[in-house]
């Protein structure tokens, strides 16, 4: 089953919408996690297991699953654009370190940007 320059470029516009959704969700959740945890730790006690508020522990669960899709979505992206392994992987890697899913989504844009400029359209929804 073959496929047109149009529709790989609507899979790939698809598929960058949906990462792109997951890194701020997953960077957002896992950024307020680690500031809470930061507090947490040192103002208020958090080391006592019965001190943590329900929420915190259920946000963590949370990102747990945010992170799975992060990373569904991720590979996704990662096989459309046929990106390397190793940078497949530092994408991937970024949905665990607080705030680099930022930094991973601004590149991966980037690089999309230039891959479709050629192309005649910003499917990204970016304006120049």
């Amino acid at each position: 089953m073959g496929s047109t320059s149009g529709f790989t470029m609507i899979g790939l516009a698809g598929a960058f919408t949906r990462y792109r959704i997951m890194a701020w969700v997953t960077g957002v959740v896992l950024g307020t996690l680690t500031i809470w945890a930061v507090l947490g730790y040192s103002m208020w006690d958090y080391a006592g297991t019965d001190v943590k508020p329900e929420l915190y522990r259920w946000l963590w669960v949370m990102h747990g699953w945010l992170y799975v899709i992060y990373l569904v979505t991720g590979v996704d992206l990662c096989f459309r654009m046929r990106y390397s392994v190793l940078r497949t992987v530092g994408i991937l890697l970024a949905g665990t370190i607080p705030f680099m899913s930022f930094v991973a989504e601004y590149y991966v844009h980037r690089s999309i940007r230039g891959r479709l400029a050629p192309a005649g359209s910003d499917a990204t929804g970016a304006g120049a």
